[in-house]
């Protein structure tokens, strides 16, 4: 079935372009975009591509050939995705050049391996080599909540799902994605339905994408895979009226991919991309839209055994955590770290400044934004009734102050807001006793800081933002809507 192109995707040269601009005609806007001239300096386009515009495979072998990786069988399609493998790195680099195994396995199952169409996917690079500074995150793309957030923290703790032998591959969402010619991604929206940037380092590829203006002519439920395979329309109907928009992205480029926006992409040369999923302030809806949706799915799904169950919504929401990442408590826990976080940062600016201007500044405007967007979610979480319900949820924020995890979060909180804005935020030798100070501020002091459910993380916010801005946090509503 051949598919309608309706336009291409915008390409700016990011030199040109500010924050702001970025946020205003892009984020906000929910709208993708190709940027140019962002990877001048990066040291993975030196080490990773050789002279000829190739892939420095050997490089690779030779520096993190141990490292376990996932792999595409990109030939073998596995429920909604593709088959995977786990090999080492070097054992992926075999594959790719064709040399003999060495030590695994015989020459029948050699020749197997090679007729498969195999994409490095999901690399873990940055946890697993801190000290190899391939690149530096454009400043577009650094206000990244959810990679900063498990930088410090895990995002679900439940023994019977997350595993210690198994951290590198649920801490953080920063990734290195290596395929041949033809090795493509199938169909689908980004994990949590957050925004996604992909910078080729080299290589070129092709991206078709469809608007979440068009994905209600898509059942999701049928679980399209290919675009280009023939489609049962009678199962999606709809299919046949989508219009799709066109990206071919080549290499230093980078590719803004908002929420909700389902693409499917393809790699035209061999090629080597470096990959964020994250969220914050202006697409938080989204995921939780996401989490919404997936938990009436999976309250759904075991319907007919409430009943007999003795903890029926202990259940969803377990069921939640492991088929999408998170849970109802997970999020609100996320959420509650991050507004304390944040509101520690205008106290910062307060302390700093010591006059009233410096509420007008665009990182204290920012901030009270990010609150806002948080106060929001919240309201919307406490709307649906019997979603939280007593599962868990706690947090002290007397206690989250001493914790030595929190308070990395708000250095790194700090300095990427001092970085988006060109200004200096965080001062390492004032920020001990500013957070000491926060233990006695009347916010910290009175009930509110226990959150334990919404209408608490609502109240905190109401507080917070009053005691140091002086205006209600609503006048912020109409940028979240």
């Amino acid at each position: 079935m051949g598919i309608k192109i309706g336009g291409q995707i915008e390409k700016v040269n990011g030199k040109e372009l500010n924050y702001d601009e970025f946020v205003e005609r892009y984020m906000e806007k929910n709208q993708p975009v190709v940027l140019t001239g962002l990877m001048d300096d990066w040291r993975a386009c030196r080490d990773w591509v050789t002279d000829n515009g190739q892939p420095n495979l050997q490089f690779f072998a030779t520096h993190f050939g141990k490292s376990k990786v996932q792999v595409a069988d990109c030939g073998t399609r596995e429920f909604t995705d593709q088959k995977r493998l786990e090999m080492t790195v070097a054992e992926f680099v075999e594959q790719w050049l064709g040399d003999p195994m060495q030590e695994h396995g015989n020459a029948s199952s050699h020749s197997a391996m090679s007729k498969m169409s195999l994409y490095l996917k999901d690399w873990h690079f940055v946890k697993e080599h801190p000290e190899y500074e391939a690149y530096t995150t454009p400043v577009f793309f650094c206000d990244d909540w959810l990679n900063i957030y498990l930088d410090n923290y895990h995002m679900h703790n439940d023994p019977n799902i997350y595993s210690e032998n198994n951290e590198i591959s649920c801490s953080d969402y920063r990734f290195v994605y290596m395929g041949a010619k033809g090795t493509w991604t199938p169909f689908h929206a980004d994990v949590f339905r957050s925004y996604s940037w992909s910078a080729n380092v080299c290589g070129k590829k092709r991206w078709l994408f469809l608007s979440p203006s068009q994905s209600h002519l898509v059942n999701m439920k049928s679980c399209v895979y290919n675009i280009f395979d023939e489609v049962n329309e009678t199962k999606i109907s709809g299919f046949a009226e989508t219009i799709w928009l066109e990206c071919t992205q080549e290499q230093n480029e980078i590719i803004f991919v908002p929420s909700g926006w389902y693409h499917q992409v393809h790699n035209l040369e061999d090629t080597i991309s470096i990959n964020h999923n994250w969220f914050n302030a202006y697409n938080l809806r989204w995921v939780w839209d996401l989490l919404l949706r997936d938990y009436n799915e999976a309250k759904e799904y075991i319907e007919d055994i409430k009943d007999i169950c003795d903890d029926f919504e202990g259940l969803c929401q377990r069921n939640l955590a492991a088929n999408t990442g998170m849970n109802f408590n997970d999020f609100l826990i996320f959420l509650a770290r991050l507004s304390l976080a944040n509101f520690i940062q205008l106290h910062y600016l307060a302390r700093k400044n010591g006059n009233h201007t410096w509420s007008l500044s665009p990182i204290a405007q920012h901030l009270t934004f990010n609150l806002a967007s948080i106060q929001k979610i919240a309201l919307n979480i406490k709307s649906v009734e019997d979603l939280t319900g007593s599962h868990g949820f706690h947090l002290d924020f007397r206690e989250t102050l001493k914790d030595p995890e929190f308070f990395k979060l708000c250095t790194i909180l700090g300095k990427t807001y001092g970085m988006v804005h060109m200004q200096q935020n965080w001062n390492s030798a004032t920020k001990n006793a500013c957070i000491d100070d926060m233990r006695d501020l009347d916010v910290i002091g009175t009930c509110s800081s226990q959150v334990c459910n919404p209408e608490d993380l609502i109240k905190f916010i109401e507080l917070a933002v009053a005691e140091f801005m002086g205006v209600r946090i609503a006048e912020d509503d109409s940028r979240l809507n």
